[in-house]
């Protein structure tokens, strides 16, 4: 499948090699091709909306305040679109959710990519796990949410390709779940020392 990867920081670099890996052609989206940062990528990097136009799926991992922008340079209907973002920002008591409650990224996200297939996905899971799922002592999950019922299995089996355990998390409204599940871990990881390295996993009693 050819992956347009929208974002160039750890989480797209990660992605696009557990991607490659698993045998998808893979294409960088940004914004200024010829940007001396983006000389090293490990993959070719043209403008978001050539990379989508030429792309079965979109990894969508920007930064939560360039995600409208990017959504909105790219046409990507009929297309799966993984949504990795989560909505951040700082408050008094440290990092929040600039959506919530009532809303989600995710949502938001499905609103600016009319006809698109949108699922969240790998936000609740750090870019230093994501290099090497395979790593863990026991396989970590990703929890897949979208409203699509059709195109899910798809969304799913990417996942899987990139050596997490792909889980359906139900609709897209359940994206508000999963981006407070993605703040708990920021606060475990950067507050309460267990660092970037852990992952949440499912786990069942033994026979």
């Amino acid at each position: 499948m050819k992956i347009a990867i929208i974002g160039a920081g750890n989480v797209g670099k990660a992605l696009a090699g557990r991607f490659a890996g698993a045998g998808h052609e893979i294409v960088f989206g940004v914004r200024d091709p010829a940007a001396a940062k983006n000389a090293t990528l490990p993959h070719r990097a043209i403008r978001t909306s050539d990379a989508a136009a030429s792309a079965d799926a979109i990894v969508l991992a920007t930064s939560w305040a360039g995600t409208e922008a990017a959504c909105r340079a790219m046409t990507l209907a009929g297309k799966i679109v993984l949504d990795c973002t989560n909505p951040l920002a700082m408050g008094p008591s440290g990092r929040e959710l600039a959506v919530a409650h009532t809303n989600s990224a995710g949502e938001k996200v499905a609103g600016w990519c009319p006809g698109a297939h949108v699922y969240k996905a790998f936000n609740t899971v750090a870019a230093e796990v994501m290099v090497a799922p395979e790593r863990m002592t026991v396989k970590p999950v990703v929890f897949v949410a979208g409203d699509d019922a059709a195109k899910k299995p798809a969304a799913l089996k990417l996942v899987e390709d990139t050596g997490f355990e792909a889980r359906d998390a139900g609709p897209m409204r359940n994206a508000r779940m999963l981006e407070y599940l993605a703040l708990l871990y920021l606060d475990l990881a950067m507050v309460r020392g267990l660092s970037r390295t852990f992952a949440f996993a499912l786990s069942w009693p033994k026979a």
